[in-house]
Parts: C-alpha cells; structure tokens; sequence
C-alpha cells in the first residue's frame, strides 16, 4: 500500500517527575515542539485532535491556549490507551479525505504531585463506583494492578506461562532504556532482580508493571507528499485498525486469553498489505509485561498460549531477533499511555534513535491498549524514507 499521510512532526515535553504543570501546559508545549519540528508554524495547523489524561484535560479548549482559528477539524478522542494510536488513524483518514491538512494529534497528563504516589493515582484520587458496579471494592480490586494480575493468572493456569517468562521482557527493554538518554530507569536488570522485587498483586512483581509519568506528546500527521518536504525524515502511515471486545470480564468471557490486539493488527496489516513476517520493528504498549506477551500472541507473532517461551529466550532485547519496546517502553523509559510507543516508533523510523537504533525500519508495528485489556488500536508506520 502506497501511504497517502505521514507523521511529519513530533514533540515531546520533559517526561517524568516534573511538577508543578498542568496537563494543559504539557499539551501546549508539545504541540508547540511537534510544529517547530515539522518546520511549520501553528497557523498551518487546521486540525486537532486531543486527548485527555486522568483529570480529564487537555480538552478542546486547547484550541485558544494555542490561539489556533478556524480549524476545520477539531475533536476529543478517548479510548484510553488506544486513545493515540485512534487518534493517527482518524488524522490519516481525514488527511485522505481533504477534511484537513496538518493535524496535530496530543496527549498529556499530570497526576503525580511532589508529595504523592502512584497509589494516589489510581486509587484515591478517582471516583469510586456505587451500587453493583462496586461489587470489586469489598475484595480491595481498586487499581488496575489487581485485574491484570487477574489476567495474567488466567493466562499462566490456562498456558503454563511463568512469571520468569514474563520477567524476560523487563529485562530485554531495560536493556534497551540504558541507550535511551531521556529514560526514567536505566541501570540494567536481571532475572534475579525482577523476581526479587516485591510481589504487587500475584503473580505480577513490582518490575512487571509501568510508571507513572507527568508530561506531554504530540504528532503533526500531514499528506505523505507534503511530508517529504518537511523539515524532518517523514513516517508513513500504512495501516490501522481497532477493536473494543466489551464486558471481558464476564464468565466464559476469554478474559485473559485473548484482546482486540487479536482483530485490530491483522486489520491494520492487511491495510498495509504487509504480514507479521514482514514487521521489522514492534513497539508496544507495556503497561505490564503481561500486556506486551498477550498483544504478541494475538498479532499472530507466536500462536496462542506460546507467547512465555516465545519472549523466554531474549529476542525481544537489544541483541535479539525481534526488537520490541527500544526506547524501554512504559516499563522503563516512561509512561504517556499509548504514545510512549508511537514517539519511540517515530524516532526508530527517522532514524534518529543513536546507540538503540535499530537497521531495518521498513515497517513498524504500533500497538495501544486502553482499560483492562478492553480497547485496542494498532498502526502499521513505515521509516523507508524519502
């Protein structure tokens, strides 16, 4: 498939323990960065797309913080995590359709406090369901922790997969987040260490699971001929697709054993018209290891229920056959849900990645994951070039 729009701009704001911004102030920075880097100015923007973070913001009145006027396209998509890698594949589309012609696609968030803590994040500070909705709290399920160990449980008595498979994949992306300069955690791990430290919710370890991050990203999407004449190495969109299964969690639901990764990568590769055998690059999204292990499984990288001895022997890491997660991912590098993949995707296709560059970038998968394994988008990026 001839790509019809690219990735043209990228920003990404300082990322990690930075206090004292709103989500709003990340989300304007980085749009701000993603134009400069494209080598337009924000006038040329006719398009956005936002995202909003825990607190609900950014939203659409981003538009007059970055005094943008008569954009022909302006609107909020949120499906969580998959919420960036939906919000290309609609930039694309209306790039294709002549809706717009530079869209600028952003997340941001800001729910660490100097004074606060992950539990904070996702516990307390949220509001908590009433009536049969809460049936979860009288067994302390309160954070997202507590049903992706449910998850990966199902996978592990189902399979066989071991968290010593599991720990193969934090250590493969450390790997790859010590080469990375602007990664939250770099010193390389071992085996031993990840099966050292503390158990969060059984059978997930402490090393099994991803930041919390403060910051912003954004992308500007464009045609693929304008693109190329940009200030940057161009990324064209090939393919994408997306999946919502519904109520997983239901009994006889295959809740843990299967995602929308299942329908949304095919679709996305048969758009592309590429394969798996034809991917040269995956990055995806990590909220846990768990996360990355079942997504493999549904593209069709190994078959179900093989994916613990797929990853056991390392081939997901900097010396491995399959790169995955190079710039560490959300285990390791940082967390802005499903654009940590696609900013990693971004610099790995340009060729800008230094000391974890990968050589083959011709095709590039991109996965995002939203709930508890409840939403689904992938994008097929390709880095060939000019």
């Amino acid at each position: 498939m001839a790509a019809t729009a690219a990735i043209a701009g990228l920003g990404l704001t300082d990322v990690g323990k930075v206090y004292g911004r709103s989500a709003t102030d990340f989300a304007a920075e980085a749009v701000r960065l993603a134009v400069a880097d494209a080598g337009l100015a924000i006038t040329d923007l006719d398009g956005l797309l936002v995202s909003p973070g825990t607190k609900g913001s950014p939203k659409l009145s981003l538009q007059k913080v970055l005094g943008l006027r008569d954009l022909r396209l302006l609107s909020e998509i949120h499906a969580l995590g998959a919420s960036p890698a939906a919000m290309i594949a609609a930039a694309a589309q209306a790039i294709n359709s002549g809706e717009a012609t530079a869209i600028a696609c952003v997340f941001a968030d800001a729910p660490l406090r100097e004074k606060g803590s992950s539990r904070e994040v996702f516990g307390t500070q949220r509001a908590l369901p009433t009536g049969f909705a809460s049936y979860h709290l009288g067994i302390g399920a309160i954070t997202p922790n507590l049903f992706y160990a449910m998850a990966a449980r199902r996978h592990f008595e189902t399979y066989g997969t071991t968290s010593e498979q599991l720990g193969a994949i934090a250590v493969g992306q450390r790997g790859w987040a010590a080469h990375n300069p602007i990664a939250q955690f770099t010193k390389p791990i071992t085996l031993a260490d990840h099966q050292s430290s503390p158990l969060i919710a059984d059978p997930l370890h402490l090393l099994d699971c991803c930041l919390v991050s403060n910051g912003g990203a954004a992308v500007i999407v464009t045609s693929a001929e304008r693109a190329r004449e940009l200030a940057q190495p161009p990324v064209d969109i090939l393919g994408w697709g997306q999946a919502h299964p519904g109520q997983i969690m239901r009994q006889g639901s295959n809740f843990g054993l299967r995602t929308g990764a299942a329908v949304a990568g095919p679709a996305a590769l048969r758009m592309a018209g590429v394969s798996v055998a034809d991917v040269d690059l995956l990055e995806l999204y990590d909220s846990y290891t768990f996360t990355v292990l079942v997504t493999l499984e549904d593209y069709g990288f190994c078959a179900k229920g093989e994916g613990g001895a797929f990853v056991a022997d390392g081939k997901l890491g900097p010396d491995g056959s399959l790169p995955c997660n190079t710039g560490g991912g959300q285990l390791s590098s940082y967390y802005l849900t499903g654009f940590t993949p696609i900013v990693e995707a971004v610099v790995q296709g340009r060729g800008q990645a230094g000391a974890r560059q990968v050589d083959k970038k011709d095709v590039i998968m991109v996965s995002g994951s939203g709930g508890v394994l409840e939403h689904h988008a992938t994008l097929v990026l390709s880095g060939a070039g000019r």
